[in-house]
């Protein structure tokens, strides 16, 4: 069931007329452009197949959308385990404490989702 494919010329060359189905545009945040060097740089053939069969943003959105609920979740869960100190009593300790945590929290992300 292929389309047929026409062409348009310019100067001498023929150029096909080739349009994406898909046209919806939406920022790509942290973790899908993690997700899309990951691909680039591990899973080559990954990558030009969801190219080419129109589901690389897709599954980028969908990673980033997953992930950044999942960061949320573990940040919650982390600040139950482990509480922070009081925020104006304390603030370069808080500070430290929420990198600390937020860091943790990357990382299981990461390993769950970009690089899996």
């Amino acid at each position: 069931m292929m389309k047929e494919v026409t062409y348009t010329q310019k100067g001498d060359y023929l150029i096909p007329d080739i349009q994406m189905e898909t046209a919806e545009v939406q920022p790509l945040g942290k973790y899908g452009r993690m997700r899309r060097a990951y691909l680039q740089e591990n899973n080559p053939m990954l990558m030009n197949d969801l190219i080419l069969t129109e589901k690389l943003y897709p599954h980028l959105w969908e990673i980033q959308r997953t992930a950044s609920a999942r960061m949320e979740q573990l940040m919650l869960q982390l600040l139950q385990k482990n509480p922070a100190p009081d925020k104006k009593a304390e603030p370069m300790g808080w500070t430290q404490h929420m990198n600390s945590l937020k860091a943790q929290a990357e990382e299981i992300v990461t390993a769950e989702l970009i690089t899996s």
